[in-house]
């Protein structure tokens, strides 16, 4: 079994490569049972969840273990720990094992990309990024894989943090600003790529203009969100998977509560998009947006692509 180092992984995670792995492994056959989670306190009081997420095909198994601690943030260290065991799946045999932090943080930026090559306006110019994760780093050079932008922004609350996260981009050659006005922002913007740990609503519905895209991605537990109702009732939704996005993350849990909308609002999933079943977009002022709850399959398209990179090196 290889032991695939660490800091080698990103190396093999080239951004256009993985949106190209992941719209070929959504076309592919697999199983992916429904992942388990489990919610647990620390001594401190502090909320955490346990996410299992099994998925195979006809030659791969791979199995992620995800930890997400809110609270990390305080003492300055990432809210997810992940890790992946891939095997083979006829006999069993472990194949690799690796730290999927990256790997989980690289696949969801390229999923929302992906599902944004459908959803987003073709002339969309302008991109703005809200939150600074593991997750965040990575979305400005994900989109920048399916659509060039003129101005990309950047939000946070921590603006100490937002202003590191802003030189490193620019450091990237990636011109990039940091902006204070986040209803300003989000009205200017026509794609809004949202990951936060937020508990309640920090976009609203009022804000956003006619033509923009909304990648939704930071609520993971049915009473969390980042989007209010207003949001969600004048936007066409999709998913990444119906059975995820609609009962594991209270973007869609809470509206559907509230009679706000109804299971049958959803447009299409992500694999509808990639095989044509739905054209994505259907107008210039159509408000579009996108809803992950993260699927094994994105981890597995990820993991092999650092699996055999690493192995084709390691041969050589």
């Amino acid at each position: 079994m290889l032991i695939i180092p660490e800091e080698k992984i990103s190396g093999y995670l080239d951004y256009t490569e993985l949106i190209g792995a992941l719209r070929e492994i959504f076309q592919s056959d697999y199983t992916m049972p429904l992942r388990h989670h489990h919610f647990y306190k620390t001594p401190q009081g502090d909320d955490n969840t346990l996410i299992l997420m099994p998925v195979w095909n006809s030659e791969y198994m791979g199995m992620k273990q995800v930890t997400v601690a809110p609270a990390n943030t305080k003492g300055n260290i990432p809210s997810i720990f992940a890790q992946y065991i891939l095997s083979d799946s006829k006999t069993g045999q472990p194949l690799a094992i690796m730290n999927a932090t990256e790997l989980t943080a690289r696949r969801t930026a390229c999923t929302s990309a992906l599902a944004a090559s459908y959803l987003c306006r073709k002339d969309a110019e302008n991109l703005l990024v809200i939150g600074g994760g593991s997750v965040a780093k990575h979305l400005v050079q994900a989109h920048l894989a399916v659509r060039k932008f003129k101005k990309i922004s950047v939000w946070m609350r921590n603006t100490a943090k937002m202003k590191e996260f802003v030189t490193s981009l620019n450091i990237q050659g990636i011109h990039t600003e940091a902006v204070t006005n986040l209803e300003e922002s989000v009205g200017h913007a026509d794609l809004i790529s949202c990951a936060t740990l937020s508990k309640t609503p920090i976009i609203k519905g009022k804000w956003i203009q006619p033509g923009t895209h909304l990648d939704m991605i930071g609520s993971h537990k049915p009473t969390t969100r980042e989007t209010d109702n207003d949001a969600i009732r004048k936007s066409s939704i999709f998913v990444d998977s119906r059975e995820g996005a609609l009962h594991e993350t209270g973007e869609l849990a809470l509206p559907i509560a509230d009679g706000i909308i109804t299971e049958k609002d959803v447009k299409a999933d992500i694999v509808e998009l990639i095989k044509g079943i739905h054209p994505g977009r259907t107008s210039r002022e159509e408000i579009t947006l996108f809803k992950s709850a993260g699927l094994a399959i994105e981890d597995l398209a990820a993991a092999l692509l650092v699996y055999k990179s690493y192995s084709s090196s390691v041969q050589e």
